[in-house]
This record gives C-alpha cells, sequence and structure tokens, in this order.
C-alpha cells in the first residue's frame, strides 16, 4: 500500500506544474491533499480512477484538505469536533481495517505585530491542544477495535534540530518555537502514534519537505520538514520504505512543498 500527502499550495496551480504527470507516474493507494485553495465546483477533473472525499472549508482561496483513495471509503467524516471544522483542515476517511486522516494544522505566523498576530499564533495553540486530545483518543480507540490509524499532512511544525535546516535562527520563528516542539512530543507515543519518516532516519537531517519559493532554498536544500505520516504502531512497524519525492530542479516543483511518500506492507 502506497501513501502519499503532499500540500499541493493551490490545487490548479499545481495541475498546471505538472501535478498529474506525478499522479499518474506514483499512483498511490491513498492521498491527502492539503492546501487545495479550490471551490468544489472548480476541482480539476485529473482524479481519474480515485474516490475524491474534499473538505472545502469556508475561507475562499484559503486551506482546504482532500482524500483520494482507490477504495470506496466505509465512512467520511469532516473536522474532529473543533470550532475550526468550518475552515477546511481536518477530512478523515474509514477504510477496511484503516482510518486515515489529512491535516492542514494552522500556521500561526508569529512574525508580525499587534492583535492580528496574536490571535493567529493562538488559533494555532487552541487548534494543536484539542486536535492533540482527538488523536490521542482516536489512536486509542482505533487500537481497542483491531483497526490501525494514520494521520497526515502539514503540520506547520519543525519537530526537532533534524527537522530544519537553519535551526538556530529559527528559535523564535513560528513552526519552530519551544511550545511548539514539546507538543509534537507529546502526540507521539509507542501507545499512540509514531513518526514513521523518523522511524526510518533516526539521525539523518530531514529529509526536508518545505522550501520557501525565494532565493535558492530548495537548490541549497535549506528546507524545513513539516509534512508528517502518523501512524499507529501496527501500521508503523509494517513500513517497507519511506521518502520525500524531491523534484529533480527548482523549475520543476509542483509546489512549495514536496509529497511525503510511504509503503506499508
Amino acid at each position: 500500500m502506497l501513501v502519499a500527502s503532499l500540500n499541493a499550495n493551490g490545487i490548479r496551480a499545481a495541475v498546471k506544474r505538472g501535478f498529474s504527470k506525478w499522479l499518474a507516474e506514483r499512483s498511490p493507494d491513498i492521498l491527502g491533499i492539503q492546501e487545495m485553495r479550490c471551490p468544489s465546483e472548480l476541482v480539476p477533473e485529473v482524479f481519474a480512477g480515485y474516490q475524491l472525499n474534499y473538505h472545502q472549508g469556508n475561507l475562499p482561496g484559503r486551506n482546504g484538505v482532500a482524500l483520494l483513495t482507490k477504495q470506496e471509503p466505509l465512512d467520511v467524516r469532516i473536522g474532529f469536533g473543533h470550532s475550526s471544522d468550518t475552515e477546511g483542515r481536518y477530512l478523515e476517511v474509514d477504510l477496511p481495517g484503516l482510518r486515515v486522516g489529512s491535516l492542514y494544522l494552522p500556521k500561526g505566523d508569529v512574525l508580525g505585530f499587534g492583535e492580528a498576530a496574536t490571535t493567529r499564533y493562538q488559533h494555532k495553540m487552541d487548534f494543536m491542544a484539542a486536535f492533540a486530545d482527538y488523536l490521542e483518543r482516536t489512536s486509542q480507540e482505533s487500537l481497542a477495535a483491531g483497526i490501525d490509524y494514520l494521520v497526515m499532512g502539514d503540520f506547520n511544525i519543525a519537530h526537532t534540530q533534524l527537522d530544519l535546516k537553519n535551526w538556530r535562527g529559527n528559535q523564535k520563528s513560528s513552526g519552530f518555537l519551544p511550545e511548539e516542539r514539546q507538543w509534537f512530543d507529546s502526540i507521539l507515543a509507542p501507545g499512540s502514534v509514531l513518526d514513521v519518516m523518523r522511524n526510518c532516519y533516526p539521525d539523518t537531517p530531514g529529509p526536508y519537505s518545505w522550501w520557501t519559493w525565494r532565493g535558492n532554498a530548495f537548490d541549497r536544500d535549506t528546507g524545513w520538514r513539516i509534512d508528517y505520516q502518523l501512524a499507529t504502531p501496527g501500521l508503523a512497524a509494517r513500513v517497507t520504505r519511506s521518502w520525500v519525492d524531491r523534484d529533480a530542479s527548482a523549475d520543476q516543483r509542483i509546489s512549495d512543498h514536496a509529497p511525503v511518500l510511504v509503503e506499508y506492507s
């Protein structure tokens, strides 16, 4: 089973940059997409062979999460019981033996000043607290029911120094704040969910999944690892391969993020 996660940074823009070719070549069994940024009626018709479930949200031109599956889901759930459920940030489906979610966690940029920056930061922290509770509850329910649980997507947090090239200069930046990294510590546990990619590369910097469009960040691999697949232990133990599908060159990028792919036996 090949599972992929991609922040598309706008699905229509990603299609223009070569998303359809990538999808045809990789053909994942399950694909989670974040930042679709597209009204439902304008989603490009490039998903032949997949069941498409899409949570557009109510913020025009922003957010939007999707799950594409080759099997028809047994059930579909929008949101996780939080006030942000209208924003298009979490979508979950049930497949035989597997519950899978696509997540776009708020960025919470604190580089600005004043009330707006404080509000964005607090929104992220509130979202994180609520989602940690949901993640713990859902992983335990899944384990008790004998099914696997996988949540993937853009968490907008680099967990450790290995997950950020310029970590020394970003210790006061949103996405690498101590409280964000501590939150990530708190959600990972052998009895809950595990970071699949880091399990495969325990001591390796990266592999990064996001690079700014500016400058030569991509060519220099000055990136962040903020896109994850988190899986319950039984599923995490069945990983046979994991990688970031980094484009060959900057001018071939389909997004400012690269797809995160994992093969499970």
